[in-house]
């Protein structure tokens, strides 16, 4: 795991196949599926981040403990993910290890964010733009911190930016799962999470081809929210 040491926490990226469980990634002619890459450019427009080098397939770090490691292809969307078709006990719990090290690590990184008063946590993921096939069409588009999220998404869809169009909504595919619930239990009403969930346009998810143009936008966008996130932080309560 990287921690670039540059102020508070900022995003999460993965962009490494798996290799220290003898795990397999996504089977040959699917989708880029793994390590879900080109994460850490998204993230670049954060000054502070968190980048994970494991692949989800050997531990995945933003489900619950018990359901992170995928044991049989029922726990990986049918994919066949272990080499000896059964994961073996050991690398199990050296798997467990490395979902236990991140949120250790996690917490000494956050607790003094935390103790500082307010803060948001950007969980950058993506989905599947063209899931059934290179030429398939597109998949459709299925409190306290309310007016930050509000100014979040208004400014992440900004048009005047230079990138078009932006179709930003909540909750449509993806709610957060694991880093979000730990955030929020151990920061309530001071951690914030926003688990952003890129359609995955900016590359051809079938070739693993990067579209910097795509990409470029999609980390000017996101940059251009961090001034009205900071505004909002300080009119909290």
């Amino acid at each position: 795991m990287d921690w670039p040491d540059r102020g508070g926490l900022g995003a999460r990226g993965a962009r490494r196949t798996p290799r220290s469980c003898g795990c397999h990634g996504a089977p040959g002619g699917g989708p880029v599926l793994g390590g879900r890459p080109l994460h850490d450019r998204i993230a670049d427009a954060v000054d502070s981040r968190v980048i994970t080098r494991r692949s989800r397939f050997e531990v995945d770090l933003n489900r619950p403990r018990r359901e992170a490691v995928y044991r049989t292809p029922a726990d990986a969307w049918g994919l066949e993910t272990w080499s000896d078709e059964v994961l073996d006990d050991e690398l199990f719990r050296g798997c467990l290890t490395t979902w236990d090290t991140f949120y250790e690590q996690l917490a000494d990184r956050l607790d003094p964010v935390a103790a500082r008063g307010p803060f948001v946590l950007l969980d950058v993921h993506s989905d599947n733009h063209q899931r059934h096939g290179a030429d398939a069409p597109p998949e459709p588009v299925a409190d306290r911190f309310g007016p930050l999220i509000e100014r979040f998404m208004t400014d992440l869809a900004d048009p005047s930016l230079g990138c078009g169009p932006v179709d930003v909504r909540e909750n449509v595919k993806f709610e957060g799962r694991q880093l979000a619930w730990w955030v929020h239990d151990r920061y309530p009403r001071v951690g914030c999470v926003l688990a952003l969930e890129f359609e995955k346009t900016f590359m051809d998810e079938w070739t693993g081809v990067p579209d910097e143009e795509k990409i470029a936008c999609a980390t000017a966008n996101l940059a251009a929210t961090l001034p009205g996130i900071e505004t909002e932080l300080d009119r909290l309560p």
